[in-house]
Parts: structure tokens; sequence; C-alpha cells
């Protein structure tokens, strides 16, 4: 029967693993470009990939993971957001792709992040101390993803109002001076009719 002080050790440990097993990335995928990554796993090791595109065109990407024998075990075509989760079957690299080959103008920032679970054989064994603490860690990286997703979301809706604001002003002041324009040339027109034309 494990003690107390070895269970709060090997959660000490895994939650100093952690760092090391969730990354947060941001890439720019320029327009009709792709961008790869990989992750080395072993069989019954589970990957996670989110993603989200934060700025550039439609807003969409498309997204693709294949295994170590190059068979697509996940494709994603334009989309803005998505999760693609996997429980690896064979040991290998696994490589997961952002196209932009689509697009052949606008350049995307593609924010994502990855998450993994290595398999250690005996979980039935593991105590329940230690499966809270990776419950626990799994729903601290959910948390953390989703406040990654929210920070782009805001930014892309502050980036759209601060664009529409700009617009608004330019709009009201061409107005202004349209207005102006008119009511000078409406003055003078009118400052013709009172004239006095003397014919000698």
């Amino acid at each position: 029967m494990p003690s107390i002080l070895s269970l709060l050790i090997h959660g000490l440990a895994l939650v100093a693993l952690l760092p090391a097993l969730v990354s947060a990335h941001m890439v720019e995928v320029p327009a009709g470009k792709k961008e790869c990554f990989f992750e080395d796993l072993h069989v019954h090791d589970k990957m996670t990939v989110t993603y989200q595109v934060g700025e550039g065109g439609q807003l969409d990407i498309d997204f693709w993971l294949t295994d170590p024998q190059a068979k697509v075990v996940s494709k994603q075509i334009r989309q803005s957001t998505g999760s693609v989760a996997v429980t690896a079957e064979t040991d290998g690299r696994y490589e997961y792709c952002f196209s932009n080959l689509m697009s052949a103008i606008a350049d995307k920032m593609v924010s994502f992040n990855v998450h993994g679970v290595i398999y250690v054989s005996g979980d039935d064994v593991v105590a329940p101390v230690e499966r809270e603490i990776r419950a626990l860690a799994a729903g601290l990286t959910s948390v953390k993803d989703e406040q990654e997703y929210m920070v782009v979301r805001e930014r892309t809706h502050r980036n759209t109002a601060e664009s529409t604001n700009s617009r608004v002003k330019w709009w009201s002041i061409l107005q202004a001076i349209v207005l102006f324009s008119v009511v000078a040339w409406q003055i003078y027109y009118l400052k013709s009719f009172f004239e006095v034309k003397r014919v000698i």
C-alpha cells in the first residue's frame, strides 16, 4: 500500500511534467502554403490538437492529421476552429498540417495547442489521488484552451470594431465636406439672383 508521501510525490511529479505535455503555438500560414508539425507517439498515447484562425481572409484553414504510415487520421476543410483527438495505434511520428493552399492572397494567423497523455501501463492500479490529479490537469488544460480561444476572439472582434469606427469617421468627414460644399454653392448661387446688373 503506497504511503501518502509517495502519492504526493507522484502527484507533484505529474504536475511538474504537465508543462512538457502541453504546448501553445501561434503560426502564420502564408497564402498558397502549408505548415506542418509532428509529435512522436507510442502505442496508446493520446494527443489532442485544438486550433483557431485569428486573422486573415475568411478566418478558415484546412487541417489534417496523418499517422506514421502517412494515412490520414482526421481531416477538416475550411474550418475556423477545430479540435482533433487521436490515440496512437502504432509507434511513430504523427504529423499535423495547417494548409492555406486555397487562398491566393490572404496570409492566416493560426493559434493552436497540442496536449497529450502519455500512456503508462498498469493504470488500473493508479491511486485515487493520482487519478484525481490527472482529471484536474485535464480540466486545467481545457480551461487554458478556452481562455486562449477567448483572447483570440476578443482580438478579432476588437479589430473589426476599430475598422468599423474608422470607416464611420471617414464617412462622416466626407459627408461634412460634401455638406459644406453644397451650402457654399447654394449661397453663391442664391447671391447671384439678387445681384443688380445694370446695362449702360
